[in-house]
Order: structure tokens, then sequence, then C-alpha cells
């Protein structure tokens, strides 16, 4: 790599910026779900709910698993020149470049609660239970190898860090970056 180096955003933060949003609209849209009878009545609406809750929540959290480990086995190290870019701007360029997908998924949640209460608001705070337990699994990784993953932002995108146009993650040690493994905030 030559002397201009590239922008770099943790992987395990862009993966959890949309647990956050998507838990609390969730619950929001869930929350308000309730009070709406729907076509099959409360309690089937909330059971409904809870068994999407739970089957978005494994399949958000397992998916592409092994793109990941693929990635995470040929990184290479980051360079001397590369720019490490803060957990706050990357978790403010994904919720960005998201914002109309989140109300749309709200939007949505809300609107199926007149068929079934409550369903649509818990199967997307299961995506974002979903997206949290994947950042924590990628933490968990980055503390067994003691590196943490990044990927550049022109390949990240609009917060894809597995998607086809990403070629790479590259290495930093432990203790770079503003976010500890996992994306978390980082404790001082």
């Amino acid at each position: 790599m030559g002397r201009g180096g590239q922008s770099l955003a943790r992987v395990a933060v862009i993966v959890r910026a949309g647990a956050v949003p998507l838990w609390w609209l969730g619950v929001l849209a869930a929350a308000i779900g309730i009070f709406v009878p729907g076509l099959t009545g409360r309690r089937v609406g909330v059971y409904a709910g809870v068994a999407l809750f739970v089957v978005c929540a494994g399949v958000v959290a397992l998916i592409r698993r092994r793109r990941y480990t693929a990635w995470t086995a040929a990184a290479t190290r980051a360079g001397k020149f590369d720019f490490l870019q803060d957990r706050g701007v990357t978790l403010l360029n994904w919720r960005r470049a998201h914002r109309w997908w989140l109300l749309a998924g709200f939007v949505v949640a809300l609107g199926s609660s007149f068929a079934l209460p409550a369903a649509g608001g818990l199967a997307l705070a299961g995506a974002g239970a979903g997206l949290w337990l994947k950042a924590l699994w990628l933490g968990r990784r980055e503390r067994r190898d003691e590196a943490l993953l990044w990927v550049r932002t022109d390949w990240a995108g609009t917060g894809r860090p597995v998607g086809d146009q990403v070629k790479g993650y590259r290495t930093t040690g432990a203790r770079a970056g503003d976010a500890a493994p996992g994306g978390a905030r980082r404790r001082s």
C-alpha cells in the first residue's frame, strides 16, 4: 500500500448500528399494537409475535456468518496511513443512510397490528436483538484473536460489512479506535 491511506470503519460497529433503532422501534410498535384488537385477537398476536421475535433474532444473528469468518481469516494488517473512523461517525452514517427503511419498517409493523396485534413490532425488535447478538459474536472473535476488524468505508457503502463490494478486512491491535470489541462504547 502506498502513502495514501483509506478510511476504515469497524465491522462490529456497522453491525451494531442497526440494533438499537430496530429494537426500540419494534418495542414501540409492539406496545402500540397491543391496544389494537386486530383480526386474531391480542393473545394470538402476542404469541405469534414472540415466535417471530425468536425466529427473527436467530436468523439475523446466524445469517452470513461464513462470510464474516472467511473475511476474518483473510484479513490483512491496516496500513500506517489508514484513517480509523470514530464509532459515533459510523453510527451516524448508518442511521442516516437507513432512516427511511427504519421508518418504513415501523409503519409496516404498526400496520400489521390490525391483523396480528404486536407481532410486527416484536419481529422488528427481534431483528434488532439478532444484530446485537451478531455484534457480540464478532466481539468474542476479536477478543480471541486480539485484533479488531475494520472494513474500507467505500466498500461497506451504506452499512453492509459483508456486501458484494467488500474485498477484504483489515485488522488493528485490540486498543485501536474508540470502540471496544463487539462495537460497544469503550469504557475508560
